[in-house]
């Protein structure tokens, strides 16, 4: 699957309080404070501080002639021994700072931090609503940002606006309480719409409201769907709440950013069919079961199919034996211990797409597990053993290697591979990717990542869908990423349309493995100098 990155959405901040200033070269700025200079935060950022263009100094005084710099909520006095005030809200105030108490919450889809406060600031990453975060004072106002922006760790500027806020009871903070989930498999439960595909409610309706809606056959299904749920113990696995959440006795409040639709009087209409939903919260109301999104949406579960994630993940080196690995596609395999004497006996059979650590050893057709058990090598396809490197293969640098004809990853460092998955590249194969959803080759670097990120394609196509929050999102070149995908267990085999599908196990590894590292409460990074090498190869 392809989708480009840093695509805008519909109502995301607009330039004054979130500028897009990409590739511009920043200068330290000139000039000396002197023995007690007094200016305007304001005036001082949007001048000596960051107008590194013009390094002429700039007097800034007082009607009584004093000279000081003023911050909101305090004053900042300058001595010869002191940090200069201009390294605050500049690139060069990126160090970790210890918490005092003060924080901040992200109120939209994409919250962005940035590299500093100036005109010339580039982004580094986003924060995701409901996401609250150390924030640093005192705030920097100035023309890109009247709210004040405020340092968070470990590095970088938030706006208050739109975007962020101090009210840490902002009822965004409450309805996304449920973080996602890092390194552990998919980030959130999932599901797939059916048809027809559900209803968008902005608030808990009522019977006679669904009644309005969706008719009787509405009704009918729903309560059918939740006395199966009941009896199948998958209310409880959910869980299904029938405690009513306070933030679901109102309309809920969409995060910024999010497109509302066209709102009736309890929904903004129907879903687009062939999407995905990823949910955070599910509640029982007037006699069927809902799950709340991460867009804010309330969907009828006997509306959509629930995502049972796959038990298929990759195969990891260990400590005491380099990295071998074979993959049983499809079928069953049978699984054989092996006596002192030489003799084998059953132990049991394997069902379904799995991966074997191997020890290499080989015994008639059979060879051996990592486990001591032996398998038939016919049964697997394995990973072939790389006989020559490329020039990034040095010491224990991280790198990717994808190749489309085996259908595999293999992630090194330095000429060691460490893990190897099946993954879904491009359904062209080896063609055109700009004619044939094939996957482009070259060597490329992770220069974005996202612990989710939604995709979607044109209305009009045969294949088009809407995939919101796609797990593990890392873009190496263009709209062509690595990413978990929840909607499908196909691995080992090409169907995307272009970019390199993972199981959601082997996402979230591979997601915290490589660079740039994404810190704990944000969503993405960027960085477009040093991300980890990936290569993709016929």
């Amino acid at each position: 699957m392809r989708a480009g990155p840093l695509e805008r959405p519909r109502g995301t901040p607009t330039d004054r309080e979130n500028p897009m200033r990409e590739n511009v070269k920043r200068r330290r700025p000139r000039g000396t404070v002197g023995e007690a200079l007094r200016v305007s935060v304001g005036s001082l950022l949007s001048a000596s501080f960051t107008l590194a263009c013009d390094p002429r100094p700039l007097p800034f005084e007082t009607e009584d002639g004093e000279s000081r710099l003023v911050i909101e909520h305090g004053t900042f006095e300058a001595t010869q021994e002191a940090e200069p005030p201009a390294e605050l809200g500049t690139i060069h105030d990126d160090a970790p700072f210890e918490p005092t108490g003060e924080r901040l919450v992200s109120t939209a889809v994409r919250t962005w931090i940035y590299t500093d406060t100036g005109p010339s600031r580039t982004r580094l990453g986003y924060l995701r609503a409901g996401a609250v975060v150390d924030a640093r004072g005192p705030a920097i106002l100035n023309d890109g940002c009247r709210g004040g922006w405020y340092r968070i760790n470990p590095r970088g500027f938030v706006c208050i606006g739109l975007g962020a806020s101090l009210d840490l009871n902002h009822p965004i903070v409450r309805q996304a309480a449920r973080r996602p989930t890092r390194g552990e498999g998919a980030p959130y439960t999932y599901a797939l719409s059916q048809d027809p595909s559900p209803y968008r409610y902005f608030k808990l309706p009522t019977q006679k409201q669904m009644l309005a809606v969706e008719g009787q056959k509405g009704l009918d299904r729903g309560a059918s769907w939740l006395a199966r749920a009941r009896e199948s113990k998958l209310a409880e696995h959910l869980p299904l709440s029938q405690e009513i959440p306070d933030f679901l006795l109102e309309p809920l409040t969409k995060p910024y950013g999010v497109d509302i639709g066209l709102r009736t009087q309890v929904h903004a209409g129907q879903a687009r069919k062939d999407s995905g939903f990823a949910f955070l919260n599910f509640v029982e109301s007037e006699g069927r079961a809902f799950g709340l999104t991460t867009d804010m949406d309330l969907l009828p579960l006997d509306r959509v199919k629930l995502v049972q994630e796959t038990t298929f993940e990759g195969v990891r080196a260990n400590a005491e034996m380099p990295l071998r690995a074979g993959f049983l596609l499809r079928g069953s395999v049978s699984l054989w211990s092996r006596s002192d004497s030489g003799q084998f006996r059953p132990v049991r059979d394997e069902h379904g797409k799995r991966g074997y650590l191997l020890t290499g050893q080989k015994e008639r057709e059979l060879i051996e597990t990592s486990e001591g058990l032996w398998v038939a090598r016919s049964a697997l396809k394995m990973v072939p053993e790389r006989k020559s490197f490329p020039s990034v293969a040095v010491g224990n640098r991280k790198w990717i290697d994808v190749s489309i004809r085996d259908q595999m990853l293999v992630a090194y460092e330095g000429r060691r591979p460490v893990f190897a998955t099946l993954v879904s590249t491009g359904r062209g194969g080896v063609g055109d990717p700009d004619r044939d959803q094939a996957t482009v080759q070259g060597t490329f670097m992770i220069y974005e990542k996202s612990v989710s990120s939604t995709m979607d394609g044109e209305e009009d196509r045969t294949d088009s869908f809407d995939l919101r929050d796609v797990p593990f999102v890392q873009y190496f070149h263009k709209g062509f990423a690595l990413h978990g995908a929840y909607w499908h267990d196909e691995f080992g085999r090409a169907r995307s349309h272009g970019c390199v599908n993972l199981a959601p196990r082997d996402a979230a590894f591979l997601f915290e493995w490589t660079d740039p590292q994404v810190p704990p409460d944000w969503h993405a990074v960027l960085n477009k100098e040093r991300g980890t090498v990936v290569i993709v190869r016929p």
